[in-house]
């Protein structure tokens, strides 16, 4: 499945967020902190444009969980057709994808990191061996890493060193290898920066 393999500093820099948490990119903010492109420090845009602010709204959360134009807006339309409020629900679904588990899970550094491990096939699902990246996680599945990843050397930094929390949905073992999905998180545990409000008048029109 195809993904954005491109600078990812001026993608960043043009949404004005560090989008995959990577040190380069928090420089290039720093550093720049204006849009890329020759005339980004003079360029003016609008601060009148909705659309303009849907756009990068939806390019925001898009570019986060690493996903098409085509697999997002599917994304949208599964959960515009579910009963509730539209944008929770799309971000619920979100939260949902295995790479997405694996990176809460704090296997992985990144979530490009984390899409990784789950295409070598170092992460199990209920006791089966799961590779695709867009599964979507379960109330009470248990999603663990496979007996001969635990050991691998940037599995164990990422555990060891970077020690992150798994969030309050997620409910971790003792050995941190092994979580099981609690409950379906809420909007207020789903730590990223968007307005999923926006997202929903972009794709309304």
């Amino acid at each position: 499945m195809s993904r954005y393999t491109g600078p990812k500093a001026r993608v960043s820099r043009r949404l004005g967020v560090n989008i995959w948490g990577t040190a380069g990119e928090t420089k290039a903010l720093d550093r720049r902190p204006y849009p890329p492109g020759e005339h980004g420090r003079t360029r003016r845009r609008s601060q009148n444009s909705d659309y303009l602010e849907q756009l990068q709204e939806k390019q925001k959360a898009r570019f986060t969980y690493g996903m098409t134009e085509k697999q997002f807006r599917n994304t949208y339309t599964e959960a515009a057709r579910q009963k509730g409020v539209t944008g929770e629900i799309l971000l619920r679904l979100l939260e949902l994808r295995l790479d997405n588990v694996v990176y809460r899970a704090g296997w992985g550094a990144t979530r490009p990191q984390a899409r990784q491990f789950v295409n070598h096939g170092h992460i199990n699902v209920n006791g089966r061996r799961v590779d695709i990246p867009s599964y979507r996680a379960r109330k009470g599945d248990v999603i663990e890493l496979r007996t001969q990843s635990r050991e691998m050397v940037t599995i164990r930094w990422n555990l060891d060193v970077l020690d992150r929390a798994a969030p309050m949905w997620l409910e971790q073992g003792e050995n941190k290898e092994q979580v099981t999905v609690r409950e379906i998180p809420t909007r207020e545990q789903i730590e990223i920066p968007v307005r999923e409000q926006l997202i929903v008048e972009l794709y309304s029109k």
